[in-house]
C-alpha cells in the first residue's frame, strides 16, 4: 500500500511541477511581450494579438487576445497556400481542353504562369503553336469579378493589383520600358535619345504628355486600356502595369499575337459531356515559393480560383472558400472572415490561434523540407534585413497594409524546441519598420531563451 501511495505522490509531484513550468514560462514570455511589444510607446495604442505552440507536446507557451479577430494583410496567404498544397498536387493544370474534328476547345483553368516572366518553359504555348486545329477558348467557368472584393479601387495602377481572370496572360500586366542615351544633333550639339517600348507588343492606346519629368511613370485610364506616359531622366526604367482584362477579350488578343494564328472566344460548349484531357503547366512550389517569398497578390489570387476550378468546376471565391470552410477547414479555432486569396481585402478577420492551426496542419500534412522551401527564412524574400543572424531558425509569412503589420510561421529555439507562431498588429501609427524590429526582438528573445 505505501508503495502504491508513494507512486501517485511521484505522479502528482510531477504535475504540480510541470503547472508551475508552465505558468513560469508563460509568465517569462509574457515579460518579454510586455518588454519588447506590448508596453512600448510607439505601440501603446495599436491592437495586438499573439499566439505561440509548442506542436510537440501540443502546448500554447503564450497567448495574449489571440481569440480576437484581426486584419491579416498577407498571411491570408497561408491559407491559400493550404488550399493549393491540398488541391492542385505537385504540377499545375494548365489548360483542360476537348478536341472534336478539325477544332480544339480550350477551358481556362485560371493558370497565371501563361506567358509569365517568371516562367520560360511555356508547354501551353508550345501546344498552341504546334496544333493545326481551330482554336477555342470556352471561358463559362468563369463566376468571378477582376477585382476582389474590398480592394482598393485606387491602387488599379500599381503592380501588386492585377486583375483576376479565367486565362491570365503576361501576369495581367503590360511592362513599360524607357531607354535613354546620349546621341549627337547634327555634329554640334549632344541631347538624350529616349525611346519607350512594352513587352508584350500592344496595340492599345498609348499618348504621351508633352513634359518630362524628373521621373518615368506611366498611368492607365481606369476604364479602358489607354494609357499615359510620362518621359523621365532615368536613363533606364521600367514599369508594370496592371491592363483591364475584359474577361477574356484582352488574353485572347494578346494570345493570338504571340502564338501567330486566330482565337476564338465561344460561350456555349459544343461538346456537352465529352472527355476533357489536361496539359499541365508548371511545378505548382515553383509558383507557391514566389507567392510566399516575394508575397505575390496576384498568383495567391489565382492558386484559390484554380482551386475553386478543380473542386467545384468555376472559378469563385465565395464559393471555395465556404466550401473549405465547411470541409478542410471545419476545425479552425475561430472562423475567419475569408474574403480574398491574396489579404489585399480589408475584409480579411482572422485570429492569431487561427494561424498558428493552419500552420500546424501544414506541417502535419505535408512534407516538412518542401514547406521549407516554399516559406522564406531569414535576410530572403519579405524577411530581407530581418532575422539575418542564424537565419534558418525560421521560416514564416509576413503581412503588410497601412497600419497593419502580421507575421506568422515556425521557428526552432536554441533548446532545439520547435515553435508555431502569430503575431498580428493593427491600428499602429509608427512606421512598418519599427514594429517589425519590435516584432523581431520579441521572436529572438524567445528562441534565445528556451
Amino acid at each position: 500500500m505505501k508503495k502504491k501511495y508513494y507512486l501517485k505522490f511521484l505522479v502528482l509531484h510531477a504535475l504540480i511541477l510541470l503547472v508551475l513550468s508552465s505558468c513560469s514560462l508563460q509568465k517569462k514570455i509574457s515579460a518579454s511581450a510586455k518588454d519588447n511589444i506590448l508596453e512600448i510607446p510607439d505601440l501603446q495604442s495599436a491592437h495586438i494579438g499573439i499566439c505561440i505552440y509548442e506542436s510537440a507536446s501540443n502546448k500554447f507557451w503564450y497567448n495574449y487576445q489571440s481569440d480576437k479577430y484581426f486584419v491579416p494583410a498577407s498571411n491570408t496567404k497561408i491559407f491559400s497556400l493550404y488550399a493549393g498544397l491540398k488541391y492542385l498536387g505537385d504540377s499545375l493544370p494548365g489548360i483542360n481542353y476537348t478536341e472534336s474534328g478539325n477544332d480544339l476547345y480550350i477551358i481556362p483553368t485560371g493558370d497565371p504562369s501563361l506567358l509569365h516572366p517568371d516562367f520560360k518553359n511555356q508547354p501551353i504555348i508550345e501546344y498552341l503553336q504546334h496544333t493545326n486545329k481551330n482554336i477555342f477558348i470556352v471561358p463559362l467557368n468563369w463566376n468571378e469579378k477582376a477585382l476582389g472584393s474590398g480592394w482598393s479601387w485606387d491602387d488599379y495602377n500599381d503592380d501588386y493589383m492585377p486583375e483576376r481572370s479565367a486565362l491570365p496572360v503576361y501576369g495581367n500586366t503590360i511592362r513599360f520600358v524607357q531607354t535613354a542615351s546620349e546621341g549627337n544633333l547634327l555634329g554640334l550639339e549632344k541631347e538624350q535619345q529616349i525611346s519607350t517600348y512594352t513587352i508584350p507588343d500592344i496595340e492599345w492606346k498609348i499618348k504621351f504628355n508633352a513634359d518630362t519629368a524628373q521621373k518615368f511613370s506611366v498611368r492607365r485610364d481606369w476604364k479602358e486600356n489607354q494609357f499615359t506616359i510620362t518621359q523621365g531622366k532615368e536613363s533606364y526604367k521600367e514599369q508594370n502595369v496592371p491592363f483591364i482584362t475584359n474577361g477574356v477579350l484582352s488574353a485572347v488578343e494578346l494570345l493570338k499575337d504571340t502564338i501567330g494564328k486566330e482565337v476564338k472566344i465561344i460561350n456555349k460548349f459544343p461538346i456537352p459531356n465529352s472527355q476533357l484531357h489536361t496539359i499541365h503547366s508548371q511545378p505548382a512550389d515553383s509558383l507557391f515559393k514566389p507567392m510566399m517569398h516575394r508575397s505575390d497578390n496576384f498568383f495567391a489570387e489565382q492558386v484559390l480560383l484554380m482551386v475553386s476550378n478543380q473542386l467545384l468546376g468555376s472559378m469563385n471565391n465565395e464559393k471555395i472558400i465556404d466550401s473549405l470552410l465547411n470541409k478542410d477547414l471545419k476545425s479552425v479555432p475561430q472562423k475567419p472572415n475569408w474574403a480574398d486569396g491574396s489579404g489585399l481585402s480589408r475584409f480579411n478577420l482572422f485570429t492569431a490561434q487561427d494561424f498558428v492551426w493552419i500552420l500546424n496542419k501544414i506541417k502535419t500534412e505535408f512534407n516538412w523540407q518542401r514547406i521549407r522551401n516554399i516559406f522564406p527564412t531569414g535576410n530572403q524574400g519579405t524577411l530581407t534585413n530581418y532575422y539575418i543572424s542564424d537565419s534558418s531558425f525560421i521560416y514564416a509569412k509576413t503581412g503588410s497594409l497601412s497600419g497593419v503589420i502580421a507575421i506568422s510561421g515556425y521557428f526552432t529555439t536554441r533548446k532545439n524546441k520547435d515553435l508555431i507562431f502569430s503575431v498580428l498588429v493593427n491600428n499602429h501609427q509608427t512606421s512598418g519598420r519599427i514594429v517589425r524590429r519590435a516584432i523581431e526582438k520579441f521572436i529572438q528573445s524567445i528562441r534565445d531563451k528556451y
